[in-house]
Formats: C-alpha cells, structure tokens, sequence
C-alpha cells in the first residue's frame, strides 16, 4: 500500500518559469550598471500600465545559416548585451539569462540629460525562448519575448512586445515625440546584429497591432514610479559619488 499523499501535477516546463515574487531583488551586476529603479519594485504588466496596448512583432530570417532554434536562442541569451544599441545597454547578473534573474538596463532619450535607469525580469527561459516582464516605473508596462523557430527552410529570428506605455508621461513620449520610432529602432538592430553575429543580412520585418486604443486613467498615479523623473533626480547624488569616490 502507498501511504505518500498525491503530489500536485507539476507542468513539465515549470523550472522555465520565475518563482512567483513580491518585489524585485537584483543580483550581482558589473560596476559599470547604474542600478536605479528596480530593486523592491513590483513587476508591472499590460493590465497595470497606462497606453494604448500594443504587440509589435519583429522577425529576422536567417537564410542560409546552419542553425536551430535552439542555437539562435543560446547565441542570444550569451550576447545579449553586444547586441543592444549603444544608447540603449543592458547588464544581465553575473548568472546570465534564467528565470527570475534580472537585468538592468541603462538607456538614453533624446532630449533627456543623463541615463535613465531601470531594468527587466526574466519571467520566462528555455532552450527556444525567453521573456523579460517590465517593473514599475519602466517606460512601458509589459513583455518582451525573444525566440527562434523554423519556418520556409530557414530559421527566424523573432521579438515579439506586448506592452503601453506606463504612465501619461511616458505615453506622450511614445505618441508625439518619437519615443515610439526610438524603442522600434532598438528591436531593428538588435535583429540585425544577432544577424551579423552568425554572417546574415537582411531587413527585419515588423508587425503592429493596436490591442486596446483605451487610457486605463486609474494607472495614472503611475508617474509617482517614473524611471526617466527619478533617474534625472538622482543624477547630481551620483556625479557627487563620483566626485569623491564614495
């Protein structure tokens, strides 16, 4: 007779999945990642942000390469950081990309003096894909998903979004002052890059669907969390760091 109690189903990729969390903790970073904005915040997705929610698809087909999904996605998750434009860095933890790691992300605006500081976390991570999930404060409220699949004879390349902005501040930023255009450019190279780094060029191609064309206006207290108002606050206690040395 079998006296052990019945063990709960446990779906086969739930070590690919983030252990549920209350708030943020980052883990060991290089010293040159500003860490801002991220520590004890709580994740944020679609439904806490703010904007019109958006999925943006972008793809990049790797003719000719002999690779597998797989490959692509391991060549990613090790040169993640390489591949991101230079005003838009990212700093992954010293464990790299894995399910509920955290990564910071340092970034320029046009028009914005200083780096704005903020970051993501690995919600998901597998052999073929993975997703970071946005916290408070991040210009936008959402995923991001980087995976690779077969399709034609060819391996594709995709980032896929799914996002609005976080607060009415950072929507105006997307609507009328290019942010939108900047964040799409950031995808573009990474896309490329990727490409460069296994020998391929080609144009990337890009989907974009309003979801929701609605301002949730209960999220507008969100501004209270602004990475870009607090990062540029915080710009004079890190140039008097700086200055001396502590």
């Amino acid at each position: 007779m079998n006296d052990k109690p019945p063990q709960p189903n446990t779906p086969d990729n739930a070590a690919s999945w983030a252990k549920p969390i209350d708030t943020l903790k980052v883990g060991e970073m290089p010293a040159e990642a500003i860490n801002l904005n991220v520590q004890g915040k709580r994740v944020s997705g679609p439904l806490q942000g703010f904007g019109q929610l958006w999925q943006k698809t972008y793809r990049f087909r790797l003719v000719g390469v002999e690779t597998t999904p797989a490959g692509v996605v391991r060549l990613w998750k090790e040169k993640l950081p390489e591949l991101m434009p230079p005003n838009s860095r990212f700093y992954p933890s010293i464990t790299g990309v894995k399910p509920g790691e955290v990564i910071i992300i340092n970034a320029t605006m046009p028009g914005v003096p200083g780096a704005i500081s903020t970051g993501v976390m690995i919600l998901y991570a597998d052999d073929e894909a993975f997703t970071v999930m946005t916290p408070e404060g991040h210009p936008e409220s959402g995923f991001n998903t980087f995976s690779a699949y077969e399709k034609d004879g060819a391996v594709v390349a995709q980032i896929q979004s799914l996002a609005r902005a976080n607060d009415p501040i950072f929507e105006l930023g997307f609507r009328f002052m290019g942010g939108s255009k900047e964040q799409e450019k950031i995808w573009h190279h990474v896309l490329t890059q990727l490409g460069a780094q296994m020998g391929v060029s080609g144009t990337v191609e890009m989907e974009k669907v309003c979801v929701d064309t609605r301002l949730q206006w209960s999220r507008a207290k969100n501004v209270w969390h602004n990475a870009m108002i607090r990062s540029t606050l915080h710009m004079p206690v890190r140039l008097a760091r700086q200055v001396t040395g502590r």
